[in-house]
Parts: structure tokens; sequence; C-alpha cells
């Protein structure tokens, strides 16, 4: 035969054609195979191999995307059809979506199944062809390597174009519901015993406390979760042939951060005297981390620290230690903890800020949600959003004509404790601060009711202190604990030890007023800024002396020994 036989070249194509349409739209025969291949052979030595790749792949486009692909959309028509109270409907159903996506993932999944196949029949005959085009040194075009990849390509691309505006809705849905089924599991093994939850995803950790705990009912609940974790992770995997591997991430990671962000908001709550930075912290490790081990370990994603792949390592963590249940983390694993707890403390930061006006009323009784939200914003960063969103509650909660200015002067003394706090260098103190003391020196009767809660025994001092003590001496105490504590550390302080700090120096934040050194502002004097929103102390000292006279002219006794102390406190106040 002739390599220019027209005839010939046209005879070949035809059974090519009519081999490939009994292989692909057959009813799963291969075959064929031993057929094709020497008509595969004839039409590659006729130049025709990049011909015969491409008219193949389109044929197996063209059977994929009449039969399978619109047979998977048409599984989820009911629901995109379907109004927005409808598909509300749709997500209440139990079973929904999972028995729709594991019917729709198992017929296309088999169709691929079989179309892969044909694609490895139609390489083999082209692989043959290149070998011995090879040993007889013939120059011949390599298509067999190619094939697989454009056909998988082929795959993703039909069905990315087909795909539904709501397909993302639904795979959301489906991973929040496995999610909550997987939390209440942990949930349900932590009323039973803490230990079994560092089980549940098939880490075995048998100690002593089984003696304990009810075998039969923990044996279920690990049989349970380990089923679920692995339908989860044969969707994922099935997803991820069929070219999905972005938008399946995407949605169990959303549908993580969603379960995560709920138990932030179950945990914190309106209660401000619990911490629950830890119970967030330790729920990440119990409930994401575990799930996400074991999906990644299903998937084989799942990468050692002493493995070959140490160059993927992340540059912002050091090497961590065990996690319960887990052991040392892979690098995908390290990176989706890193991930989830600054969400948590985002996310917590947010709670706190949002109620940081009830928080300060409350403390120190609320002072751990003070404690939860200084350690947010030390990981995050984000102290700006609090100036930010503080000032604003104040002015419009606080700063108002309905407010008396004694309620404005404790809410004040009250947010100097609490941002002394979360900030000791006083830099947001100032940004807060100056909103209140500029509205209280526009109020006529600042100076007298500044006056009564220095030098009165109620003192409005409802948040600390002794009873009977007046809030200047409750500031005399707090200046003679930090001048001790001052003197401790310059008399404790060795040469070593004042490099060290000299070497972890930092400069104050952007924010900081530059008029105002950084020595002052280390040390927040609650007094001093009473005294500031007055202008000067020789005004205080005014009133206070009119206010003294008042008093003793009123007495009917010689009991003077408290407005004696209160003289001297504040005679030690302004030397």
């Amino acid at each position: 035969m002739q390599l220019d036989d027209s005839d010939g070249a046209l005879d070949s194509w035809a059974r090519f054609c009519a081999l490939s349409g009994e292989l692909v739209g057959g009813a799963g025969d291969l075959s064929v195979g031993p057929r094709l291949a020497p008509v595969v052979a004839d039409l590659c030595a006729r130049g025709l191999a990049t011909l015969v790749r491409d008219y193949f792949l389109h044929n197996l486009e063209e059977t994929f995307r009449n039969n399978a692909v619109r047979m998977f959309w048409q599984k989820f028509h009911p629901y995109s059809s379907s109004s927005a109270v409808e598909r509300i409907k749709f997500c209440v159903q139990e079973s929904w979506p999972e028995d729709v996506l594991s019917a729709a993932l198992e017929d296309i999944c088999l169709e691929k199944s079989y179309q892969e196949k044909c694609v490895l029949v139609l390489a083999h005959a082209l692989q043959s062809y290149e070998e011995k085009a090879q040993n007889r040194k013939l120059k011949a075009v390599e298509c067999s390597s190619s094939l697989m990849p454009r056909y998988q390509l082929m795959v993703s691309s039909v069905l990315l174009t087909t795909l539904p505006l709501s397909f993302p809705e639904i795979l959301n849905v489906y991973f929040k519901k496995k999610l909550e089924e997987l939390n209440t599991m942990v949930d349900a093994s932590d009323e039973n015993d803490q230990l079994v939850s560092h089980e549940l995803f098939g880490q075995s950790n048998v100690s002593a406390w089984d003696s304990k705990m009810d075998i039969d009912s923990q044996e279920k609940v690990i049989s349970e979760s380990c089923t679920l974790v692995k339908n989860i992770g044969k969707v994922v995997r099935d997803f991820r042939c069929l070219g999905f591997t972005s938008m399946t991430e995407d949605s169990y990671s959303s549908a993580i951060i969603w379960l995560l962000k709920s138990k932030v908001y179950e945990l914190a709550g309106d209660d401000y005297r619990i911490p629950v930075l830890g119970s967030v912290k330790k729920w990440i490790q119990v409930v994401p981390l575990q799930f996400l081990h074991a999906l990644l370990t299903y998937l084989g994603d799942s990468v050692d620290y002493d493995s070959g792949l140490s160059g993927l390592k992340s540059p912002l963590a050091s090497r961590p230690s065990s996690f319960p249940g887990i052991g040392v983390p892979s690098q995908a694993l390290l990176r989706w903890h890193m991930r989830l707890e600054y969400f948590a403390y985002e996310t917590l930061q947010d709670l706190r800020i949002g109620k940081l006006f009830e928080i300060i009323v409350d403390y120190p009784e609320s002072s751990p949600a003070i404690e939860d939200l200084k350690q947010c914003l030390e990981y995050t960063g984000q102290h700006s959003k609090l100036v930010d969103s503080f000032i604003s509650s104040l002015r419009y909660r606080l700063l108002t004509a309905g407010a008396s200015t004694n309620d404005i002067l404790h809410q004040y003394v009250s947010t100097i404790k609490a941002l002394r706090s979360i900030d000791p260098t006083g830099v947001f103190l100032e940004a807060v601060g100056e909103p209140i003391r500029d509205y209280l020196r526009g109020r006529k009767d600042t100076i007298k009711c500044i006056v009564t809660m220095l030098t009165d025994g109620s003192g409005g001092n409802t948040s600390g202190g002794n009873a009977g003590d007046n809030l200047l001496e409750e500031l005399n105490r707090d200046a003679e604990n930090q001048e001790n504590a001052d003197y401790d550390d310059h008399t404790n302080i060795d040469e070593k030890q004042a490099w060290l700090n000299s070497e972890s120096w930092e400069p104050d934040p952007v924010e900081a007023d530059p008029l105002k050194g950084s020595r002052s502002r280390r040390k927040i004097d609650i007094l001093g800024l009473m005294v500031s929103i007055i202008g000067s102390k020789d005004q205080l000292v005014n009133e206070y002396r009119v206010m003294l006279a008042e008093k003793l002219l009123s007495k009917s006794d010689f009991d003077i020994d408290s407005d004696i102390r209160t003289l001297e406190l504040l005679k030690d106040s302004f030397r």
C-alpha cells in the first residue's frame, strides 16, 4: 500500500470512524482494540496521527456531553429551578443533597471510567506505532502521551461550562450538613468522655480510661465518624477526578469556617465572666483539624515533615509539637491550623469589640473577656478597629444629654482600667479618651462630680476596692503597687537582662502621639487623666476647698478623721 493512496486513506479513515463509534458508543465492549490497532497504525503512517487523536477526543466529548453530563445536571434541576423558599425546604430534608450527589457521582464516574479505558485503548495503539517507528528510525508525531491529559481537560471543561449557578450552593449545603453531623458526634462523645473525641477519626489511643467508659458506645461513635469521613472523602475524590478540585476545596473550607464561626458565637455569647479563647482553640484541634487530618490522609495529601517535600514548609511557623490524636502535623494541616486560629481570633475579637461598651460597664467582672480581646488583638494587630468602633459606641450611647456626668466619669474610669489591661502603653487610651474629655469639658458640673468621686466614701467606686474607700485611695494604692513593681524591676535587673531588653525593644505604634514620650505613656495616671479634663489642678483644689468647708460646717460632731485622710492623700497626689 502506497502512502499517497487516497482510496486507501479514505478506507482506513472510514474503518477508524466505525470502530471508534463502536468503541465509544458501544455497550462497554473493549474487544474493538485489536481491530483498531492496525487501522490506527496505517493512518499514523500516512501522517494523520493528530487527526486520529482529535477526532477520537471529539467523539468522546460529544458522547460525554450528551449522555453523562446531561443526566448529571438533570439530577440537580429540581433544586436549581426552584424558588428561594422551596430551596429551604430542600435543605431541611435529612438525606438531601447527599443521596442526589451520591447517585449522580456514581453514574458520571462510571461513564468516565469507561471512557478512560477507551482512551487507553487508543493510547496503546498509538504507542505501539510510535515504538515501531522509533525502531525503524522513522519520523512520527508523538500523540499517545498527551491523550489522557487532553481527555481529563476535556471532561472538566465540559462540566464547568455547563455548570448551573446553584451548584456551588448545593456543595456548600452538603459539607455544612456533614460537618454539623460530625460536630454533633463530638459533642455527644464529650458528654461521655473527653478522650473519645481524639479517637473519633480512627486514631487508636486506648488507655486506662476505657474502664470508665461504655466501650460499645465508644466503638459505635468511632465507627460512625470514620464512615462519615470516608464518605465525605469519596465525594471529594470523585469531584477532584471530574476537575472540581478548587470548587470542592472552597466548599468544604467555607463549611469549616462557617462551623467555626458558629462555635465562637455559641461559646462567647453575652457572658463576659468566662474566658472562651482557650475553649475555641481546643475545639479547633478536636473537630476541624481531626476532620482535615482524616480527610487529607484519605485523599493522600498528608505530607510529613521528614518527607522529601520539606521545601514546602510554611515560612510562618516553626516545627510544631504533636496535636492530640494526630502526632506531628503535615504541612497542609499546619497551614489549616494557622488559618483556623487566625479566623477564630478575628471572629472573637470582632464579637468582643462590638460588645466592648457592655464589657467595660461590667469591668472588672468582665476581665476574662478583656483578656481574650487582648490576646486576639496581639494576634491580629487590628487595634484601630477597636478604637474606631468604641469611639462610635461612646458617642451614641454615653456622650449624650441623657447621660449624667457621674455615669460618664465612672465609665471613663472603667475604660481607663480596661484599656490599660489591653494596651499598657496607653496609646489607644489616648485616642479613645479624647472624645470623652472634650465632652466633659462642656458640662458645668464636671469639676464638682470629679471632686465628689475622688473624696466621697462611696466614691461611685462600684467596680472594685474595699468598702468605704474613695477613688482617691484606690488610685493611690495602684500608684504604690506600680512604683513597687517598677522598683523591683530596676533593682533586680542585671546587665545581661538589660541587654536582652534593649534587643527586644520595639517602637511605639504608629497611632502614638509623638508629643508624648514612651515613658509617660507606659505609666497611666488615672488621677492625672481626670485632672486633664479640668485643665488645671488648681481648679480641682479650689472646688475641693469649697466642698470641704461646706462639709465641715454641716457636721454636728468632731469626727473628721476621714476628711483628714482624704486631704493628706490629695496633698500626696499633687505634690
